[in-house]
């Protein structure tokens, strides 16, 4: 049997498929704050991000796959790391990922590439800092 401590992340993971995209939305924006979301979902207001998380409005599908993803990567982090550690760690320049922030990666680059690249850098920086 697998546990958590074995297999970091898992648990991240499971959520980030079974939870609505409200419910993604609105972990996300307790850890990486309304602004963060706001960039890594391609809008330029924290009011999109308010009514995605109420459920007002839904993200395009396109953008509800980068939000999991996103949650996935944060709550990988989140077993380690505190929230302001990881809300750094989406914002900062990453080696792994040629210097360009985990977050700007997720907003702008296609997600199949973007995603697996993202994830392999925090799963990096959760094993060895």
């Amino acid at each position: 049997m697998s546990t958590e401590t074995e297999r970091p992340g898992l648990r991240g993971y499971a959520d980030s498929l079974r939870l609505s995209p409200a419910e993604i939305v609105q972990g996300l924006r307790e850890t990486l704050g309304a602004k963060l979301v706001a960039y890594i979902g391609g809008v330029r207001e924290t009011r999109a991000v308010r009514e995605w998380a109420d459920g007002e409005r839904t993200p395009s599908t396109e953008v509800v796959q980068r939000l999991r993803t996103a949650f996935y990567v944060m709550a990988l982090l989140r077993d380690r790391e505190a929230p302001a550690t990881v809300s750094s760690w989406f914002q900062g320049m990453n080696p792994e990922l040629g210097d360009t922030a985990p977050a700007r990666m997720l907003r702008e680059q296609d997600i199949e590439t973007a995603g697996p690249a993202v994830l392999a850098a925090a799963r990096s920086f959760a094993a060895f800092g």
